[in-house]
């Protein structure tokens, strides 16, 4: 008896100290979520261009910009933007008016901006409005960066439609914005959508989207639109191929579900893939006759871990604490990075913004930046890309990779974004249309 009750006393000591151990581990993380989220949301609250109010495109801590001044603001990146200023209220980083003060700011300069058929550009200039190409041909309206800046938008409307008056105005004029994108007009009367019209080049750049990538939002959005909706065919023969997207492969024995390259021999994107149509649209539950998209968007982000813990390359650092390749800056300027065709480059935003669906990697991920790899965090969070191969990082933040951080880490904690986007009418409807199941 003498054995037993020691036996149980050891046992409730040692389920005491498990309970108590793990406590402490959620108490840490949540601390490391609250300063990353705090640090990325500040990219868009005391580092947004003044005039809009919207993100800039870049913020280059060394102060060099060599590509573009400082005043450009980003489209797209400003979709994540908005919606990281609502992280802002929900985690008493700032108040619910300071949002609303920012809010009619962005408004302000987003009616009178430069729109194309509805649809604003990848660019523009903050101070004027008015379009910045982002190359030669493309000065015009861009349908997927749109599609992200509508997506942000709309959470916000949600999330103030019951509100007080001036609340509820925003709410207004963020829905009719939403309604005067033409996506209908952005077919060119095929079953395709296409990226980019412009005044002066029409339809010269000729990207029509189909294929995985990151513009499942896009398409939606425009079969959800209330006065320029889609055919269900535009999505089924032009996004879908005709059902050839759903020829997948099997990566580091997860299914890819989709199929991310027709021409490659690396069969998975770059993570950016998993997060740009997901802070607002829900992968859990998710599915249509191609794909079970929270199953995509898991086994893409878990491809991406076993990669840098396998690291067919040698490269210095990949492993279980360091992973995720997306778009960044590199040491050789911007570039895609991901499984097989990789530079030896790191963008944190890839594990980060996985949290939802890797949460024990991506925390690896961000316990090992704060607290072995301080040198790679700055006012913003982590910065853009780091090459312990190259002993190369870069002191810049790109809105695109910034943006999604917050976001989908709200979605991992509250499932904030998810729940704001889903419960919209008019997205139901959309997916309905295009012939998604929603199960909870």
């Amino acid at each position: 008896m003498l054995l037993v009750s020691c036996n149980e006393t050891q046992k409730k000591e040692s389920d005491q100290l498990n309970k108590e151990t793990t406590e402490n581990k959620e108490v840490l993380d949540n601390q490391l979520l609250d300063t990353l989220q705090y640090q990325t949301f500040n990219y868009f609250w005391e580092g947004a261009e003044p005039n809009s109010g919207l993100g800039r495109e870049r913020i280059h801590m060394d102060n060099v910009y060599p590509q573009n001044d400082k005043n450009v603001v980003t489209t797209g990146g400003s979709g994540f933007g908005v919606m990281a200023i609502l992280v802002g209220v929900e985690r008493g980083f700032i108040t619910r008016e300071q949002a609303v003060e920012r809010y009619e700011k962005i408004l302000n300069f987003l009616e009178k901006a430069d729109r194309f058929h509805g649809a604003w550009p990848h660019w523009m200039d903050g101070e004027t409005g008015k379009v910045k190409p982002f190359s030669k041909k493309d000065n015009g309206g861009d349908l997927v960066e749109t599609a992200f800046l509508v997506e942000g938008l709309l959470t916000v409307s949600e999330y103030f439609k019951d509100g007080s008056e001036r609340e509820q105005k925003i709410s207004e004029r963020i829905e009719k914005l939403y309604d005067e994108v033409e996506w209908d007009w952005y077919t060119q009367g095929k079953n395709v959508l296409y990226w980019h019209w412009s005044p002066e080049y029409q339809w010269e750049m000729n990207f029509p989207v189909g294929g995985y990538n990151e513009c499942l939002i896009m398409y939606v959005l425009a079969a959800a639109s209330r006065t320029h909706a889609i055919k269900p065919e535009v999505y089924h023969e032009g996004w879908a191929r005709n059902g050839a997207i759903a020829k997948d492969t099997t990566y580091y024995g997860l299914e890819t579900e989709l199929n991310y390259f027709e021409h490659d021999d690396a069969p998975i994107g770059p993570l950016f893939w998993a997060h740009y149509s997901y802070t607002g649209l829900n992968p859990k539950g998710l599915s249509d006759k191609y794909a079970d998209y929270w199953k995509l968007v898991q086994n893409h982000a878990l491809i991406h871990y076993k990669y840098a813990v396998d690291n067919p390359k040698g490269y210095k650092g990949y492993g279980e604490n360091q992973w995720g390749f997306t778009s960044s800056y590199s040491m050789k300027g911007y570039a895609g990075h991901r499984p097989g065709m990789d530079l030896g480059v790191i963008s944190p935003t890839a594990a980060l913004s996985s949290t939802p669906y890797t949460p024990k990697e991506s925390l690896q991920m961000i316990a090992y930046l704060y607290k072995d790899a301080d040198s790679l965090i700055g006012k913003y969070g982590p910065y853009d890309a780091y090459s312990q191969s190259a002993n190369w990082y870069t002191p810049r933040y790109l809105a695109i990779d910034q943006g999604p951080i917050p976001v989908m880490i709200e979605n991992y904690r509250s499932g904030l974004f998810w729940k704001l986007f889903m419960q919209r009418e008019d997205v139901q409807n959309g997916l309905d249309k295009l012939g998604f199941t929603v199960t909870k």
